[in-house]
């Protein structure tokens, strides 16, 4: 193979993928038989079920058990608005995460303490082991799941105070910057990151993915004069949402 040159299956994947995108295999089609793209396209059974694996894995297809692979449905992905830090009075958890208006959602959340493992308790500028709650939400649209969300606060900060659970007591569901503000600590900045990895088996089933699919995984940090007061992991789905930025200009 000269340099450039893609391998077969790549080859036989990237036909299918065409067809499947300008809609000459359209969602709810079965996928050529293993026999019907080694025939078609002359290649071995080898090369036409690695085919078969790549366009399985971009979440193009998929299998239904004793009836073969047929075309996914594609989504229209949909925007999930980042706004900063700042809400809305008495935005909600799920505001404070979707920040769209025109969206109205529902969440599932739970609280617990736990110790910081090594990656937290560095976001957070604590030691390892040190206590923090830990608050995952899954979230909907349209009764559709279509977020998680876990987030950890030190309790060194919040313990014993009205806001240590986020979604009970007085300011329970109103969102990290009005909790805080409640026990005298202002939030002044926030930093997210935003990356791309496979999805873990436990968040695809919640969400309603398949194995293989990509999720965007926003690790998000609130600062109050430096020091970071929360730190969450927010995860979407990436064939079914797009994160939109929408940047205060100084």
């Amino acid at each position: 193979m000269t340099f450039g040159e893609q391998p077969a299956y790549l080859r036989v994947a990237g036909d299918l993928r065409k067809k499947i995108v300008d809609g000459q295999l359209p969602p709810h089609t079965r996928l050529p038989s293993q026999a019907k793209i080694r025939e078609e396209y002359g290649v071995s059974d080898t090369v036409a079920l690695e085919a078969r694996k790549v366009l399985m894995a971009e979440g193009l297809v998929e299998g239904r058990s004793g009836s073969g692979t047929y075309v996914r449905e594609r989504p229209v992905p949909r925007r999930v608005a980042r706004s900063g830090f700042r809400p809305e009075r008495g935005a909600t958890p799920f505001r404070q995460e979707q920040a769209d208006a025109a969206v109205h959602g529902t969440w599932e959340s739970s609280s617990e303490q736990t110790d910081a493992c090594a990656a937290i308790a560095e976001r957070l500028g604590i030691e390892p082991g040190d206590r923090v709650m830990r608050t995952k939400y899954l979230f909907r649209e349209g009764g559709e799941p279509m977020m998680l969300s876990t987030s950890w606060e030190p309790l060194a900060l919040t313990g014993r105070t009205p806001v240590m659970l986020p979604e009970e007591g007085p300011l329970g569901g109103m969102g990290v910057v009005e909790r805080m503000r409640a026990i005298d600590v202002i939030v002044d900045n926030v930093t997210e990151e935003v990356g791309a990895r496979p999805g873990l088996a436990e968040e695809l089933v919640l969400l309603g993915g398949v194995p293989g699919h990509v999720v965007l995984v926003i690790q998000r940090t609130y600062f109050a004069s430096g020091r970071p007061v929360e730190t969450a992991d927010v995860v979407v789905p990436a064939d079914r949402y797009r994160a939109a930025y929408h940047l205060p200009v100084k």
